[in-house]
């Protein structure tokens, strides 16, 4: 299926991957994964393609409920892992301790919780990352110059307005799939 995968990306969309290129499955099995700008259902197709051209399982944190039957099994399969959201539950400690727990979670979130224009990122990516003392990737759903571009592994320090600035950085200029929210 990786052929397949590499043909639709590099082929038929004509997008490419630039930046930490060697990213492997070898290289970090704990990481936090950003993908910014999320502005669009594609993205997760996108990303979908990307892990396996890259051949990295990549994991995602969902209500519990998901992981019963009859769903339970495909949801655990393609990398999911369940998380309890009733209320008074620490989210970061829990998905931190995810985190402990197995020898290898790499965990995609989009840090604006939503496909829609925010104002600000969502923390909580950054608080497990911290938590878990595990590092944090970015890549870019770069709709206007057909690229995902990944970083160098970033370990969040004591400075989070630094570090956000830096995150932001990474990003500035990139535009997604609807470019209003971006």
């Amino acid at each position: 299926m990786r052929w397949l995968a590499k043909f639709i990306y590099f082929k038929l969309l004509r997008w490419r991957i630039t930046g930490n290129t060697s990213f492997s499955k070898d290289e970090l099995k704990k990481v936090v994964i950003i993908a910014v700008p999320h502005t669009s259902w594609h993205d997760f197709y996108i990303g979908l393609l990307l892990r396996k051209i890259v051949n990295v399982r990549v994991n995602f944190v969902g209500k519990k409920e998901l992981f019963k039957w009859p769903f339970g099994w495909y949801f655990r399969w393609v990398g999911g892992a369940p998380l309890d959201r009733t209320s008074g539950q620490n989210k970061v400690e829990a998905i931190a301790s995810i985190f402990s727990e197995r020898e290898e979670f790499r965990l995609a979130l989009a840090p604006e919780g939503t496909r829609k224009k925010v104002k600000a990122w969502k923390t909580g990516f950054y608080y497990i990352a911290k938590k878990a003392n595990v590092p944090i990737i970015m890549f870019t759903l770069d709709f206007q110059n057909k690229q995902n571009h990944i970083s160098e592994p970033f370990y969040p320090t004591d400075d989070v307005d630094a570090d956000f600035k830096f995150m932001h950085d990474f990003y500035r200029d990139v535009k997604g799939k609807k470019p209003e929210y971006s």
